[in-house]
This record gives C-alpha cells, sequence and structure tokens, in this order.
C-alpha cells in the first residue's frame, strides 16, 4: 500500500502476516518523484519467515555482575519456546551517482557520508542508531521500524536489512534541501521540544562528587571565581551502598537533599540527577515493580514498553529526586542490554558486536522493540513531568533515543568516549549527522570520558580490575598533571563553546576549571575565556533553540545544510555551522604539548579552514574579511578555534553575565555583519515553564538593508522586552 501522507511525504506499508518468503527478483519497483524526476527507487523487497522466541528465566534466582554499564542482574536461561511469527526484511532501493548520503543517527567511527559504507544500527554505549536517512538528492528515508538494523551501500544501490518485524513499513520525504527535509520529518515524528534557558549554559559534571558538601564547595567556586555556570550534576552511587539504582540518596553524603538543593537555586545554579532503569534487587524500588510484574524477563530492568510501569518509574523520582526541587534528570544505560558490546581487551568487529547486543536483547526485549527502550524510557518522564511540574520545562539528558525522541524534551550525548585527539576529530563528524537525524539538542563529554591508558591506579569509575579494556584506552594516563591533556580539554571545551549543549564530564581525573591551572595561566585563562563566550552568545543560542521548535530548523550544520550547490562544501567534515550564522572549524591536532607533558617545538599554530562561496566572511575575533570558495590558514592559538561569521548576519550578545537567566535573558549588543540584506528574530521568554504554548513570548524582529546601511527592528508578542542595546555594524574595511 502507498500513501501519501502530506506533501513531500509518502508511506509504504506491506501487511506481512501470512506472507512466505519472497524472490525479490519478482518485486514490483516504485519510483519516488521530485519536481518530475525519479530520485530514487525502490527497487526490491524480500521477506524471510522466522519464529520469535521467549527464554525462560533460570530457576537458580539472579546473578550480578559490575559493568560498564553499572550493576547488571539477571537470570541463566533455562531454555526457550516459540512466541509469535514474524519476518527479517531487505529492503533496496536504487540512488543516483552523486548524491551524499548523511544522518542515521550517531556512532563513534566518524563517517559523514555513508556512500559505499555498512553501519549497524542497534543502540549501544556511543551509539544512537535513527534509521532516518537524508541526502542531498532530494530525499530521504526513514525506515518506520523499532528493529534493529544493519545499512549497506553499494555503488548505486543502498540497503536496509531490518532484523524482525511484523509489517514493512516506510516512509520517503521528497524536498528541494536537507533543511526541507527534516522539516518533513518533524512534521511526521513531531517538532523538538523547547528546553529552559539555562540548559544551554554551562553545565559542570564529572564521575562524581561523592556528597552534598562537595557539590556545594565546588558551586561555592565557581562563583567565588565569578566563572559562569547553570547546572552542576549528579552521577551514580547517590543511593546507599549496594543499593543500586535506587532514587533515594544516602542520608549519610546528603543529610538534606531539598536543602542542598535550594541553596543552589540561591546561586542561580540547577540541579540534574543521573538515573537507571537497572535496579539492585535488594532496592524498594526494585521490589515494586517485581511485585507488580513489571520487569522485563531475565532482567533487574524495569519494563518501559509498558505505561504502567513508567508511571510507576517517575513515581519513584517525584517521591525524593523531583519533590526536592532537582532540574533535570540523566537517563543513563537508556540501552540496558548494551554490556554484551563493552567487554574485554579488544574491540570485537562490527558485525560481531551488532550479533552479541541483539542476541542479549532478544532474551528480555520483543525482537521489534529492541532499539526503542530509551525512547519509551524518555516517553515516560516527558509525559509525567508535564503532568506533575508544569512550571519546569523537561531536561532529560538520555544516552540513547529512536525515532521522534526530539519531542520528548531530551538531550543526547555520545556516550563514554576516550580522550584522544582522533576521538575528538570523529565527535565533530557525530555531532553533524546527529543535527541532520532530526535531534537538535546534542552534546558529548567534554575532554573525554575515559582519560587513562595503562597505568590502572589512577583509574576512575570505582575500577579496581586492573584489566586491560578495549574502551579504555585515552592517551593521558596523569590527568590534568599532563600538560599534553590540558592542551586536549581546552580544545574541546573550545569546541563544546559552539555546540547546542555545552556540558563537562568524565573519569579518571577533574574537570572543573580551577584544575587546569590559575589565573593567568594559559589554559585556566583560555577555558575560562571561553565559558565567558558562551554565555555572551546566549541570546543567539535561545534564538536557534526556538527556531529548531517552533519552525523546524537545524542548530549544528554540516556545510552541505547551507551551501549544497558548493561542491568541496559536501565533503567537508571537520568544520560546522552553528545555526544560519557561525562558522567553527575546531582544532583536533596538538600544537603545544604531547602527552607526558613533552613540549612541541616549531609547531605551527593554525589550521586551514574552508569559507563556503556564495557569500563573504568575518573572522568573530578581528572582523577580518574573507571571500568566501577560498581555503585559509586561520590563525588557533591555545586560546581560541577559528570562527566566522557569515556576510549579512545579525548576532545578539548578552556580554558580562554569569548565568542564563541573569537580567531576564535581555540583550545588551547587536552585531551586523555587514554586506547583504539579512533578518533574525531574536526570541524572548521567562526562559522556563511551558507558558510560551500559550503564546507568551516575543520576538524581536531585525531586518538590516544594506542600502540603506541601517538596522530596524519591531517586536511582537505577548512578553515584555527591554530593547536597550547598542548596535555595532562590522564592515569589509
Amino acid at each position: 500500500m502507498i500513501e501519501n501522507v502530506s506533501e513531500g511525504i509518502v508511506h509504504v506499508l506491506y501487511p506481512l502476516n501470512d506472507t512466505e518468503s519472497t524472490d525479490s527478483a519478482d518485486n514490483e519497483s516504485i519510483d519516488f518523484n521530485w519536481n518530475g524526476e525519479c530520485v530514487i527507487r525502490q527497487s526490491s523487497v524480500s521477506i524471510i519467515p522466522q519464529t520469535e522466541y521467549r527464554y525462560i528465566p533460570g530457576a537458580d534466582g539472579f546473578k550480578t555482575k559490575n559493568t560498564a554499564n553499572g550493576e547488571v542482574s539477571y537470570t541463566e536461561s533455562e531454555g526457550k519456546v516459540p512466541a509469535r511469527d514474524m519476518h527479517s526484511v531487505r529492503l533496496c532501493f536504487s540512488i543516483g551517482d552523486k548524491e551524499r548520503l548523511f544522518g542515521m543517527g550517531q556512532y563513534e567511527d566518524g563517517i559523514l557520508d555513508y556512500r559505499g559504507c555498512t553501519e549497524y544500527l542497534y543502540e549501544s554505549n556511543m551509539r544512537i542508531a535513527i534509521p532516518f536517512l537524508v541526502s542531498t538528492g532530494h530525499y530521504g528515508v526513514l525506515i518506520d521500524s523499532e528493529s534493529c538494523q544493519v545499512f549497506r551501500s553499494e555503488g548505486n544501490t543502498i540497503e536496509f536489512f531490518i532484523d524482525s518485524t511484523e509489517s514493512l513499513s516506510y516512509y520517503v520525504f521528497l524536498g528541494k534541501d536537507i533543511k526541507e527535509i527534516v522539516k518533513l520529518y518533524y512534521r511526521l515524528t513531531g517538532k523538538p521540544s523547547m528546553l529552559p534557558r539555562w540548559a544551554f549554559g554551562y553545565i559542570q559534571s564529572k564521575e562524581r562528587y561523592v556528597s552534598g558538601e562537595e557539590l556545594e564547595q565546588v558551586t561555592d567556586m565557581f562563583r567565588k571565581k565569578n566563572i559562569p555556570i547553570d547546572c552542576i550534576v549528579q552521577d551514580w552511587l547517590s543511593w546507599e551502598a549496594g543499593l543500586w539504582g535506587e532514587k533515594k540518596f544516602d542520608k549519610n553524603r546528603y543529610p538534606d537533599l531539598k536543602k542542598m538543593i535550594k541553596r543552589l537555586h540561591e546561586k542561580n545554579i540547577h540541579f540534574m540527577v543521573s538515573i537507571w532503569p537497572n535496579m539492585s534487587p535488594e532496592s524498594d524500588n526494585y521490589k515494586e515493580f517485581s511485585d507488580n510484574g513489571m520487569l522485563l524477563p531475565n532482567s533487574n530492568v524495569y519494563d518501559a514498553y509498558n505505561e504502567e510501569a513508567r508511571d510507576i518509574y517517575f513515581k519513584q523520582c517525584r517521591e525524593e529526586i523531583m519533590d526536592s526541587g532537582t532540574d533535570a534528570l540523566w537517563c543513563d544505560n537508556a540501552e540496558p542490554f548494551s554490556d554484551a558490546d563493552w567487554g574485554g581487551e579488544t574491540k570485537k568487529p562490527e558485525q560481531e558486536r551488532y550479533a552479541v547486543v541483539t542476541d542479549l536483547s532478544r532474551r528480555s526485549m520483543d525482537w521489534d522493540k529492541i532499539n526503542s527502550y530509551g525512547l519509551y524510557h524518555a516517553q515516560g518522564i516527558y509525559e509525567n513531568w508535564r503532568r506533575y511540574y508544569p512550571q519546569k520545562r523537561v531536561v532529560n539528558l538520555t544516552r540513547s533515543g529512536y525515532t521522534g525522541i526530539q519531542k520528548y524534551g531530551t538531550i543526547l550525548w555520545s556516550g563514554d568516549i576516550t580522550a584522544t585527539y582522533d576521538t575528538l576529530r570523529k565527535q565533530i563528524v557525530e555531532g553533524m549527522k546527529m543535527s541532520m537525524t532530526g535531534m537538535p539538542y546534542w552534546t558529548l563529554d567534554i575532554g573525554g570520558f575515559f582519560v587513562v591508558n595503562d597505568k590502572y591506579e589512577n583509574r576512575g569509575c570505582g575500577d579496581m580490575s586492573h584489566r586491560p579494556l578495549w574502551f579504555w584506552k585515552g592517551d593521558y594516563n596523569d590527568g590534568v598533571k599532563d600538560k599534553g591533556y590540558r592542551e586536549l580539554y581546552v580544545r574541546w571545551l573550545e569546541l563544546g563553546t559552539f555546540l547546542p549543549v555545552f556540558r563537562s564530564h568524565g573519569t579518571d581525573t577533574p574537570r572543573e576549571p580551577w584544575q587546569f591551572g590559575d589565573e593567568g595561566d594559559v589554559f585556566y585563562d583560555a577555558i575560562v575565556k571561553h565559558i565567558r563566550l558562551r554565555y555572551s552568545l546566549m541570546p543567539y543560542l535561545y534564538s536557534l533553540a526556538a527556531m529548531a521548535h517552533m519552525k523546524g530548523e537545524l542548530m549544528m550544520r554540516s556545510l552541505a545544510v547551507d551551501f549544497y550547490e558548493d561542491e568541496k562544501a559536501l565533503d567537508i567534515n571537520d568544520e560546522f555551522l552553528l545555526g544560519p550564522s557561525l562558522l567553527v572549524a575546531p582544532v583536533y591536532e596538538p600544537m603545544y604539548y604531547m602527552a607526558d607533558s613533552v613540549e612541541i617545538k616549531d609547531s605551527v599554530k593554525s589550521r586551514k579552514v574552508y569559507l563556503p562561496e556564495g557569500c563573504g566572511w568575518y573572522d568573530l575575533y578581528t572582523g577580518s574579511f574573507y571571500e568566501g570558495g577560498s581555503l585559509i590558514d586561520a590563525d588557533a592559538p591555545l586560546d581560541k578555534i577559528p570562527v566566522f561569521v557569515r556576510e549579512g548576519s545579525v548576532i545578539p550578545f548578552s556580554d558580562g553575565i554569569s548565568y542564563a537567566d541573569e537580567a531576564d535573558g535581555r540583550i545588551n549588543r547587536v552585531c551586523v555583519y555587514c554586506g547583504r540584506d539579512t533578518s533574525f528574530d531574536v526570541y524572548c521568554d521567562k526562559g522556563d515553564g511551558y507558558d510560551f504554548e500559550e503564546g507568551k513570548y516575543a520576538l524581536i524582529e531585525f531586518e538590516y538593508s544594506e542600502e540603506k546601511r541601517g538596522l530596524s527592528y519591531k517586536i511582537s508578542g505577548d512578553y515584555p522586552v527591554d530593547d536597550r542595546f547598542k548596535v555595532e555594524y562590522i564592515n569589509r574595511d
């Protein structure tokens, strides 16, 4: 069945309930046309019947093991019994010669264009699988399945292998460019939520703060040193010893959570708490799920696919964590059966990694829903939060997601990455892909999660195993004591300054700015300079988020999104755009120090930057002008990375603030980068709550005329706006 859902969206559905194996050669092809031309063709479908099994729990009860994903309880299965008839499906398309293939979530290898590549779409630490492919060839493809999948591209053929499904359902989006295709995706799956303004400020985290006293000492130091901050994070083990995942704090280390959070709020600092779906069988939370039959089979994980279980999970969050004033939840391990992928000294081949995760997940999940646990988990958080705490916008930092998760108040991050320049380089690509997959709010662990290499005694996470592990391979055994790591951290934080969400986190070594030196030290000064720069850009960032919510605009963009007619820009994978105006070129090579504080002599403190054609570009820091379509050597000393502003841009600034809601988000400076007529809407509201859904917001609608060399504006909407700001004009000369 083929259905035109709306203009630009075509739905194809094959009921498979009574289907036997098919020979792909007999399939009828389907053409999908844009502007009267076939841009993608379904060439074949192969359907393979299979039986789904249920696994019988062992009689010996639960066993417990510690993994990189926390404490896991499980039972050894005694056998399996047939459960239902299912199908595997191989879906093939013919495509054109030249288009690039983007999206499909976020992985580990830094592949931007999937042309000629294979990707295994399963959820695991560092992997967020969303089967939405977006192309420069005027189409996108969304596979409507929650099953694990494999994508392959060879020549002019692309193929999706769907592991298990009851029916074949997919959508094709047809549009002018990537921006239009992503908007069609939002029309079908839901528009991104609006996060509170503070969520775009600096978030300080590490593995881990061990007490309420330490949390308050750290936040006091931020305010004492006048370093802007908006959120402090409590990572795992906030519970009593032996009660993994219990949503109650250890009263010896956190004697009065409500009073502690109140004191944080008095300093205009928000509080985020790590929560887990897997719970110790000794905990009260676990027993409540067990008594109600709401655990996934063979596991200590609650059944997020069950709406009533989701309600109980949030009730447990409310009883102490949320009712004490917590502002954000961190849903860690939202792909709870991926620990089979994480273990051993050697990383398994990709096909084997896919197989072991799929096999383990099948023992506890419906086979056709293995990839979507995090989606249902986030849905329960969002719906219950909206019900009980309407004065606060939902903020859910989650390590896993699936199609449509953008509508549930989520921020996705790239998992437990390692502290190497190679990883830093690849993260640039993964962020761009995540944005083109329809998830605007993405971040990473600034500095890498794992820092230590083989100096096992310096490992964090309470690790005492001293075993070599493939994923624990940072380059810096001595953490912040190593000038090589300090330089890497600064470069990572400079990248983070221009990401949608700005968050420092990791194990093995401390992460607070003063751990990298004192005032006057080059590393410390560079860190603080960029945190302050982030806050200066707050009106621009918050307006980008509003446009993502209201209009489906992309925040972090590949150059291919805006410059799809520039052949050179299509293949640039180490630069990105933040909104329509800022081009960011991160530094991902050491220039000052190697590991072990080995000084690099006579290195060049610059990097090559391609400036797309079709417009000119201004250096953000100096105002120098460059013609587009050029490759330049851009200065990149330790305290800055190359950032350029597109000719014909209006950028609002809020200088000198120490938290996002200071002065109610007022702008105090507007810079016009002259050369072309332009416009930009600055979004204003109270920064939290859902009054904006009732129209209580305002837009400052800026218009710049190159002919008149003047900026005008008008204010619309139902929210008071302070329009006392100065205007600066930056000209080519």
